[in-house]
């Protein structure tokens, strides 16, 4: 073993705390580093990764299984511009009915059309699905819900009323599908069950092309499997581009706020690593003079301290990768179950890259002081000793003394003056930790604000669809389905006791004039004043002739808040005067909301099946006994009453419990730099330590002393931080906002109110008082003598 080897192995034994320091720090800043880096890298084209993946199909089509036959389907998958094929899979579009349900859906009532697709296995050289929750159905009475879509829970069950035999199947799996080829999946021999006799179920194949990258492209390739198969057996062929729109879309929505994340991981990372160890090399200058006393050249003094700061490095590293692809784990999950995310793993290649940059950032950071260290006389080495200069610190001691402040603060509240630089390295931690706090503490308000502004589209505690397609059929149902009932299901409703208001609404569309296509109008009846949406500008409409629309409306059309539109439709006109702009992404923004009236004498017909009553309840009033009395009432007419939302959204939920393990580890990470930094004044002023022990100072005052020293530094770094967090906040939330097609309402940016702004601008002087508690309680233990003896 050479002396160099002796003197790192000697050096990291003999300073057990600081190597363990260092050994934390580097885990904690590398395991940051990876997350960090990895959702930066997984928000880059998300819907790319995961299709890619999973070999999404570029066109998920089906053919009339009784116009095609398996050869010439195989025929399909042999054209020229055609790389992979999956199928034929046998498919259905069924309307099951909700059996034994963990919701609150009535039993019997009737599911919305979904795709049923029978595969024997998830797999496949096209759309190999992820089974995210459960198991495959693989036995008869089993079936997987496309967990995008899911219509049902795990464990529930589904009915087919009509299907021979009248089956049950209940929910074991869920599963993901990169282009949403189907809502569910069976058994191909459940599937043949399902069917009526005499219905021949449709064939499903699954493309990957050559070419798929535009509309156009992915155009010609429908238009030659076409001319391939018989005519009129192609019924339908879904294109993965409108699928990665939305996604697209969804995934830009929380760039920003991934961004800003991960920009703050990494510079905090990197930050934390160089104090600690530029710190742990400067303060060992006595000892770089011993070595030079008995013989040691600069060059491998040098080597030494870049050395000794590496060892402990290297184990931290490795151990900050393997806490970091644990880590990744839930957080990388949050981010996918929230579509912002194409992958839950770590990268193998981020994890080399992470430690590569880990470890060369802790061998930057020893080797300016270790060169300086190697230049120093040994004589000069010998004497400087662990203590600052005598003048340094002295006239902020001064100054301070005369505040009416117990002698330990005093000594505290000086003592950063004594080594400026480390003190503002501390402050930089401390800053980013405070900003990660505010910025995540923020966003979270943020996020929730806005779903409670998105469920305004439907405020009612209860709610009713008073005309259900005519395929519904309820238990007790004499009425059929029809638009004329919708007055008397009112009068119901609004007889039915703890009713307080209701109104109603309706889809229709009507052309814009100045704008081609049409577009579609939400309208409105009844007492509508209650079910205002929140507004960007402006108010919401209160009659006939006035308009309320969202803000991709404004931006798509140029017109601005008093402008009027003219509605048209069957050669009839009517105009309306735009008087509120609206919180709303619906339909991508292009919706017009306003009273009924509004469209007289345009012929617009609501269409019958989108109506949706929503009713307030009188305060006091059960729901649930609610919801009971007025199923009773609307028997007849087939309708079931539901609860209104519960204003839970799962991807705000995760995208909140993200931002909470983000910030945990940033305030981690700040808490680790303060107590290395407080480690490290301890140990150089241990002998102020004695001697503020020999004249009386008892352990509480030597922790009081400690942790005033860290005190002012965490309020400045808090009246650092906060601002520059709340300016993040105020830059990212828009963002978002404009990224989702929609300018964000300002009550849901001002969200830093006098009870939130004061514990954020405690956050820092938090963060420092926990990060000192440790070294503090260590130098209240410190004996007297002991303390003496270690100058």
């Amino acid at each position: 073993m050479s002396a160099l080897t002796k003197v790192i192995r000697s050096g990291v034994g003999r300073r057990r705390l600081q190597s363990l320091v260092i050994t934390l720090t580097t885990m904690m800043a590398v395991t940051a580093s990876l997350l960090a880096a990895g959702l930066l890298t997984a928000s880059q084209a998300p819907f790319d990764q995961a299709f890619a993946g999973q070999r999404g199909a570029h066109l998920t089509v089906r053919y009339d299984g009784s116009m095609v036959t398996g050869s010439q389907l195989a025929t399909t998958t042999r054209l020229s511009g055609v790389t992979a094929a999956a199928g034929p899979y046998p498919a259905l579009v069924l309307r099951p009915r909700f059996g034994a349900n963990k919701s609150q859906m009535p039993v019997g009532a009737q599911t919305p059309p979904a795709v049923f697709v029978g595969r024997a296995d998830p797999g496949g050289p096209v759309d190999d699905l992820t089974i995210t929750s459960g198991t495959w159905a693989s036995a008869p009475g089993q079936v997987v819900l496309n967990e995008h879509m899911a219509i049902a829970g795990l464990g529930d069950q589904l009915t087919f009323s009509d299907a021979p035999g009248a089956p049950a199947l209940t929910v074991v799996g869920l599963a993901r599908s990169a282009g949403d080829s189907a809502d569910a999946w069976v058994s191909p021999a459940q599937l043949t069950a399902l069917a009526n006799p005499g219905t021949v179920p449709d064939q499903q194949m699954l493309y990957r092309f050559t070419s798929a990258a535009t509309d156009q492209q992915v155009a010609a390739d429908r238009d030659e499997l076409t001319a391939s198969v018989p005519a009129g057996s192609l019924t339908s062929a879904d294109s993965y581009l409108t699928i990665k729109l939305a996604a697209d879309k969804t995934s830009a929505t929380f760039v920003p706020f991934l961004v800003s994340f991960g920009v703050l991981g990494l510079c905090m990372s990197v930050l934390i690593i160089g104090v600690v160890v530029s710190g742990a090399v400067s303060s060992a200058s006595r000892r770089i003079g011993i070595l030079k006393a008995v013989g040691f050249t600069p060059g491998q003094v040098v080597r030494a301290y870049v050395g000794l700061a590496l060892a402990p490095s290297v184990v931290g590293t490795v151990l900050g990768l393997i806490l970091g692809n644990l880590a990744a784990i839930p957080i990388l999950n949050r981010a996918d179950e929230a579509q912002v995310v194409g992958s839950t793993t770590i990268a193998p290649w981020l994890d080399i890259a992470v430690a590569l940059a880990a470890l060369a950032a802790v061998a930057s950071a020893a080797l300016l002081p270790a060169v300086r260290a190697g230049r120093l006389r040994t004589t000069q080495a010998l004497t400087v000793g662990r203590t600052p200069s005598n003048g340094r610190g002295r006239t902020a001691r001064q100054v301070l003394g005369r505040l009416p402040l117990p002698r330990p603060a005093i000594l505290g509240l000086a003592g950063p003056f004594a080594r400026p630089g480390r003190s503002a390295t501390m402050v930089a931690a401390v800053v980013l930790g405070a900003i990660g706090v505010t910025f995540g503490a923020g966003l979270t308000i943020s996020l929730n604000a806005v779903q409670d502004g998105m469920n305004r589209k439907s405020p009612g505690a209860v709610q009713v669809d008073p005309v259900p397609p005519p395929a519904i059929t309820m238990p007790g149902m004499t009425h059929k389905p029809d638009i004329a009932n919708v007055p008397a299901i009112e009068a119901l409703i609004t007889a039915q006791p703890g009713t307080r208001r209701i109104f109603s609404y309706g889809h229709t569309s009507v052309s814009v004039v100045g704008r081609a296509g049409e577009t579609s109008v939400l309208a409105y009846q009844g007492d509508y004043s209650w079910g205002a949406y929140q507004m960007v500008s402006g108010r919401w409409f209160r009659g006939p002739g006035e308009a309320v629309v969202p803000s991709g409306f404004l931006t798509a059309t140029g017109t601005h808040v008093g402008d009027t539109l003219t509605l048209a439709n069957d050669n009839h006109r009517a105009q309306v005067r735009i008087v509120g702009e609206a919180f709303s992404v619906q339909e991508s923004g292009m919706v017009i909301l306003t009273d009924e009236a509004s469209l007289n004498g345009l012929n617009a017909k609501v269409l019958p099946e989108s109506i949706e009553i929503d009713i307030d309840l009188t305060p006091g009033t059960n729901q649930q006994a609610y919801l009971g009395s007025l199923g009773e009432a609307l028997t007849p007419y087939g309708v079931p009453p539901v609860p209104g939302s519960t204003g839970l959204n799962s991807m705000v939920v995760s995208m909140d419990a993200l931002a909470l393990m983000l910030t945990l580890m940033l305030v981690a990470v700040a808490g680790l730099g303060v107590l290395n930094t407080v480690v490290l004044d301890t140990r150089e002023r241990v002998h102020d330590l004695g001697v503020f022990k020999a004249l009386g100072m008892a352990p509480r005052q030597t922790v009081a002393m400690v942790l005033w020293s860290v005190s002012g530094i965490g309020l400045v770094a808090g009246l650092i931080g906060v601002p520059i967090g709340i300016a993040l906040h105020d830059y990212v939330v828009p963002a978002m906002g404009t990224a989702a097609g929609t300018r964000m309402p300002h009550a849901d940016i001002a969200v830093y109110q006098p009870a939130v702004l004061v514990p954020l601008l405690l956050g820092g002087l938090v963060i420092a008082v926990v990060g000192a508690l440790l070294p503090a309680g260590w130098a209240a233990r410190t004996s007297t003598a002991g303390a003496l003896r270690a100058e």
